[in-house]
């Protein structure tokens, strides 16, 4: 039997980390899993815990913000493996509340949207029959798109292409530097935007891939993975934890949509958290909030 090739962006620490310690416990017998970071002392030292746990992850240099890194990885995996099975987004950031807000708006769309926009088109030329993609997203794209005006939710709506997407992240960067986003009709959040931004991904993507001949049973899809205990919130949350969960609690929805079945047909370009769809881009559904 082949073996199955994961790999998971961002993943030295947090719930990237806890994915590929759920990814290598699935794949023991029959799996190559990458975890990747930007910083190799801070990936091997990842790898070096999981190794003591009995796992086997490989470790691999990605900068999401740099093409050429990945494509490094694209090719690597190709000439080792021929292909990935799943892929999944995870790395992201979380801009610091005492930025700018159109410092927070360039980076936090940067990373957050376009690295995960690259990396799916890097590497869905060598996404194998069967494949499986996961980008990670936040249950604050639901609360943000019930906060944005009523233009701006229908043009969510009804975006079609990749490019509709990027035009609509470019729009609150240049409201942002223009001044208060609020007045066309944004929230001034910009984690929140760029999360949006990949759902709106997601549902065009999943479209795309369906239609692509070429794609055998290969899904896209994003989660809320939940309000996780991690490096990346800290400073924001302090010492209130309350309603968080561990990296390992929130690693189960997206492994779930990682390890979906072949044949499965019902989940493609959805946003899901708890492994539940929520279709907050449709008329008829309520707004999403915490629970």
């Amino acid at each position: 039997m082949p073996l199955k090739v994961a790999v998971v962006t961002g993943s030295n620490t947090g719930v990237g980390l806890s994915m590929v310690r759920a990814l290598c416990k699935h794949f023991s017998e029959n799996g190559a899993v990458y975890l990747t970071a930007r910083n190799e002392e801070r990936g091997l030292h990842a790898v070096e815990v999981l190794k003591k746990e009995g796992l086997n992850p490989r470790f691999h240099l990605l900068d999401v913000n740099d093409v050429t890194s990945m494509e490094k990885l694209r090719d690597d995996i190709k000439t080792e493996h021929g292909g990935v099975d799943i892929l999944v987004n995870n790395a992201g950031i979380l801009s610091k509340d005492n930025i700018p807000l159109y410092e927070q708006a360039v980076e936090s769309i940067k990373t957050n949207y376009h690295g995960v926009l690259l990396m799916t088109n890097t590497f869905l030329p060598i996404i194998r029959d069967g494949g499986r993609v996961v980008h990670l997203a936040s249950l604050v794209a639901a609360r943000t798109f019930y906060n944005i005006s009523e233009e701006l939710q229908q043009r969510f709506k009804e975006v079609s292409t990749v490019e509709g997407v990027t035009g609509l992240m470019d729009e609150f960067i240049e409201a942002s530097k223009e001044g208060d986003p609020t007045t066309k009709g944004w929230l001034d959040f910009a984690y929140g935007i760029s999360k949006l931004g990949v759902a709106g991904l997601t549902k065009v993507q999943g479209e795309n891939v369906s239609k692509d001949t070429s794609k055998k049973d290969v899904l896209i899809n994003c989660c809320c993975p939940g309000y996780i205990r991690s490096n990346m919130t800290a400073h924001h949350t302090g010492e209130d934890t309350k309603g968080m969960i561990s990296p390992d609690q929130g690693a189960d929805t997206p492994i779930y949509l990682s390890l979906l079945p072949a044949g499965t047909n019902d989940i493609q370009g959805k946003f899901v958290s708890k492994r539940t769809v929520k279709n907050f881009f449709k008329d008829d559904i309520r707004p999403v909030t915490f629970d």
